[in-house]
């Protein structure tokens, strides 16, 4: 039997995603919008913080080149995340993605506007529980609109 851990990080957020967003729609119209995307952004940050945390110990990730091995073994090894690496030293690693099958998911599914809710808004709070000593930015997304994602970690 296949784990869920075990699926491709974009199926299982098409997973997620085919249950979400319709609760999340149905939400929305009950309640409103904003107050629904709040708490659902909250609860999501707070599920990738511990998934980060998890992963930590599983991985034993507690440098930078730990950080490295890990992106480049799971989400830009899938191919969901089509990147451009732009630095790489002992010190810092970043890339900007130029493609983002997540975003094409979510705009296939309807739900371009939940995509930055569902995904993005993880990236921050995962990374702070996968590694909390080493600096993460990230100032745009494509999610939003911006020419790509700018994901820098390190000093």
């Amino acid at each position: 039997m296949t784990t869920p851990a075990a699926l491709p990080l974009l199926e299982r957020r098409r997973i997620e995603a085919n249950v979400l967003v319709p609760l999340i729609r149905a939400m929305q119209a009950e309640f409103g919008a904003e107050r629904v995307n709040e708490v659902v952004a909250r609860s999501i940050r707070e599920i990738a913080r511990a998934q980060g945390a998890a992963d930590r110990e599983r991985m034993g990730v507690s440098s930078l080149a730990d950080v490295s091995v890990r992106l480049r073994q799971g989400p830009l090894a899938e191919g969901s995340l089509i990147v451009e690496v732009v630095e790489e030293t002992p010190a810092r690693f970043g890339f900007n993605v130029t493609r983002c099958r997540f975003k094409e998911m979510y705009e296939e599914m309807g739900a371009g506007d939940l995509g930055f809710l569902l995904s993005c808004n993880r990236d921050f709070a995962y990374f702070a529980g996968l590694a909390p000593d080493i600096g993460f930015s990230r100032t745009q997304t494509l999610m939003e609109g911006a020419p790509v994602c700018d994901f820098s970690y390190g000093g």
